[in-house]
């Protein structure tokens, strides 16, 4: 694990990546990160999320931003500029059950094919996926979800890259954490020492890189 600015992180990111954000319309999602992330220009990404936020707050921005090519996401009606620019034809957009999303992501962290899930049977989000069959009783198979990096949050990190969490701030940051090649943590506060072990929620094996948020004016 190592400590980074927030500049240096999104470096790491580069023109056509996929990259998952953790939080939920904002909450618990790496703030500074994703200013410098707009700041940087960095386009043509997939951004795999549970939402786009606002168009003037978060991850929101990039969309208005035009830096993303797609996006994969449980809902987009709180941000306006998503849906204009996905029926423009401009932004593709993949809308997919909100715990089928959480699932798809923790398959692709555990090196999962995919899950079978019922949601959607008879829908068009059936459309051109494989169904599978067990004990008479029909699945779709949705693939597992990965991404090049995972921009997530946390509010507490320790030397080590254990991270901990208040609240719902946890919400996609865990299942994210263990599904892109690259982690990158933006923390409100980090701890010389090491957390409490009952505080852990994510182990710091899985951590490549930290921003400590507070740090960063």
């Amino acid at each position: 694990m190592k400590k980074i600015s927030a500049k240096e992180a999104v470096a790491l990111i580069k023109d056509g990546d996929s990259v998952m954000m953790g939080g939920f319309l904002g909450c618990g999602t790496a703030h500074k990160c994703v200013d410098a992330l707009l700041e940087a220009g960095t386009k043509n990404l997939t951004m795999i999320g549970n939402d786009t936020a606002m168009a003037d707050y978060s991850y929101g921005k990039l969309v208005v931003a035009g830096q993303l090519k797609k996006v994969i996401a449980t809902h987009i009606g709180t941000n306006k500029e998503t849906g204009r620019l996905m029926s423009e034809g401009q932004l593709e957009v993949d809308l997919v059950p909100q715990g089928t999303l959480a699932e798809r992501i923790r398959a692709g962290g555990y090196g999962l094919g995919g899950v079978l899930v019922t949601t959607g049977l008879g829908t068009d989000a059936a459309k051109g996926k494989d169904i599978v069959k067990i004990d008479g009783k029909e699945f779709l198979l949705e693939k597992a979800l990965r991404a090049k990096v995972a921009l997530i949050y946390a509010t507490k990190a320790d030397k080590y890259g254990n991270l901990s969490y208040d609240g719902t701030t946890r919400n996609f940051n865990v299942v994210m954490a263990m599904a892109a090649d690259i982690v990158i943590v933006e923390v409100e506060e980090f701890v010389d020492g090491a957390l409490d072990p009952n505080q852990v929620i994510i182990p710091g094996v899985v951590v490549d890189y930290i921003v400590e948020s507070k740090k960063e004016k």
